[in-house]
């Protein structure tokens, strides 16, 4: 007898959600047949049977960017992001490794598209004495054209864009496409529509022809006493949100002229280059090839900015001198590269 109550509240339930999903089936109608393309569908267990033999992905750069992924390098102005691209690039034409990293892909083809080099600048940069570096046979470059025209067959250029990347994945059979910088591929990239745009282009070409990405991207104006963090990525979250790995380049400010390679999102491994373990590379050309070169490992705390007393009084001052020409406090702190808290409190403590 005291069974009896529950059952009829389970038969009631079971009755209730049958109506249920009565009315969604009448509400949905006839399903469109071209909703089918967008979704593959498979139980998980499927999917599981799917990648069991699947091969591991090799290394490009270490753990820093594996085959088949879509990866974005950030960092300041003039602190070698092109330079450390193009050796990336050659050295996976050239089936080398570039120590301290792990690697183990194949050959491949990689074509780099330049948007912030002249042919005459690219090859200056490489020539040392008159004497040219020799690239690896299967590294392209590919240089934008500012005065092409649109031609009448696209709807807009960022349509015409997508296209000539394509065409030239295609043309050069790449298997790495290497793009300097995102920034020229979209503008705007700081709403979240424009940069959720342009990852979706970017992740159907790696589906679509097999290939990995490294995508080159600044940093604005930030405050180097912090840490690097995806928030230093210059646009909108939705880049790094959408990307399969991403790493940036920081300054060092104990040693003038060193750099140090930190991990900032990895998918394929746990982080290996994280704050406390960060690369230290230094950017030479002791011939006719700009690179990087390995110098060991630490802490980024230790290369952070640090400010000195007198770094103290000279950024206080200049709070005050802007604060006089009409600046508002988020202005002097974007334009100095300190806290907008900090700003406040140098100008509130005049006051006081």
């Amino acid at each position: 007898m005291n069974d009896r109550p529950q059952l009829i509240e389970f038969i009631r339930t079971e009755a209730r959600e049958f109506a249920d999903r009565a009315k969604k089936t009448r509400a949905f109608g006839q399903v469109p047949e071209g909703g089918k393309n967008l979704f593959t569908v498979h139980t998980a267990n499927q999917w599981m049977a799917m990648e069991k033999n699947t091969v591991e992905a090799c290394m490009l750069f270490g753990e820093l960017w594996y085959q088949g992924e879509l990866c974005i390098m950030f960092a300041d102005t003039n602190v070698g992001k092109s330079a450390l691209a193009v050796q990336i690039g050659c050295s996976l034409a050239a089936h080398t490794q570039i120590a301290p990293f792990g690697f183990n892909a194949p050959h491949c083809n990689v074509v780099y598209i330049d948007f912030e080099l002249s042919a005459r600048q690219f090859q200056g940069r490489y020539t040392h004495n008159d004497v040219r570096y020799t690239f690896p046979k299967g590294f392209y470059r590919a240089e934008f054209k500012p005065a092409a025209f649109l031609p009448p067959e696209f709807n807009t250029f960022n349509d015409y864009m997508n296209a000539a990347i394509a065409h030239v994945v295609a043309h050069t059979n790449a298997d790495v496409l290497i793009i300097d910088n995102i920034t020229s591929l979209r503008s705007g990239t700081e709403r979240a529509s424009e940069a959720l745009s342009l990852m979706q282009c970017l992740k159907a070409l790696k589906t679509q022809h097999g290939i990995s990405i490294l995508v080159l991207a600044h940093t604005p104006k930030r405050n180097p006493a912090k840490p690097i963090t995806r928030n230093d990525l210059q646009g909108s979250k939705m880049l790094i949100n959408f990307a399969d790995s991403a790493f940036a380049i920081g300054e060092s400010y104990l040693k003038p002229g060193l750099r140090y390679l930190k991990q900032i999102k990895q998918r394929q491994y746990r982080q290996l280059y994280g704050a406390d373990n960060v690369c230290l590379f230094r950017l030479v050309k002791p011939a006719n090839f700009l690179k990087f070169e390995f110098e060991g490992y630490a802490a980024e705390r230790d290369h952070l900015y640090c400010a000195t007393p007198a770094d103290k009084v000279r950024a206080e001052t200049r709070v005050h001198e802007l604060a006089a020409t009409g600046l508002s406090q988020r202005q002097i702190g974007f334009k100095l590269g300190i806290a907008l808290g900090r700003v406040n409190r140098i100008l509130r403590e005049k006051e006081g």
